[in-house]
């Protein structure tokens, strides 16, 4: 439940599940019992979503329709002179090099260029994640600029 049903809307959440078995695990019956029943509380007043759950599935659908698909040219890395003469690692952007830190370069097969997956909720902290994208796509299309 941690990871289907609430996700990155409470990453915590699977902390709380993980600590629980260990509490139980460690400290056995009866205090175990009380770790168990505070991760049960904790899931069920979380906030839900499965944008990563529904993400997950249609990343590995396109991974087994195109595994046989070209990496981009500029992805791959470039340990020969020849590599680096037919483009490889040519266009790379390091995004740590980069003022915001963000690249903006395709990452994906041109068949799945503007392919998007995870479309994150407004609940609970997925609303954050929401905001961060909106940052990264400015500063993308400002960089274009």
């Amino acid at each position: 439940m941690a990871v289907e049903d609430i996700g990155l809307a409470d990453p915590e959440a699977l902390n709380q599940t993980i600590a629980a078995r260990d509490a139980m695990d460690f400290l056995g019956v009866p205090e175990g019992n009380l770790a168990l029943a505070q991760a049960a509380v904790y899931l069920a007043l979380a906030p839900k979503s499965n944008a990563l759950y529904i993400a997950f599935d249609a990343v590995n659908e396109d991974v087994e329709k195109t595994a046989a698909d070209p990496v981009p040219l500029h992805l791959r890395n470039a340990p020969t002179g020849l590599m680096k003469a037919i483009g490889y690692g040519k266009g790379y952007q390091y995004a740590h090099d980069l003022e915001g830190k963000v690249a903006d370069m395709q990452c994906l097969p041109d068949n799945l260029r503007d392919r998007t997956y995870y479309q994150p909720t407004s609940e609970g902290r997925e609303k954050e994640i929401q905001q961060r994208l909106r940052q990264i796509r400015q500063a993308r299309d400002a960089a274009k600029k």
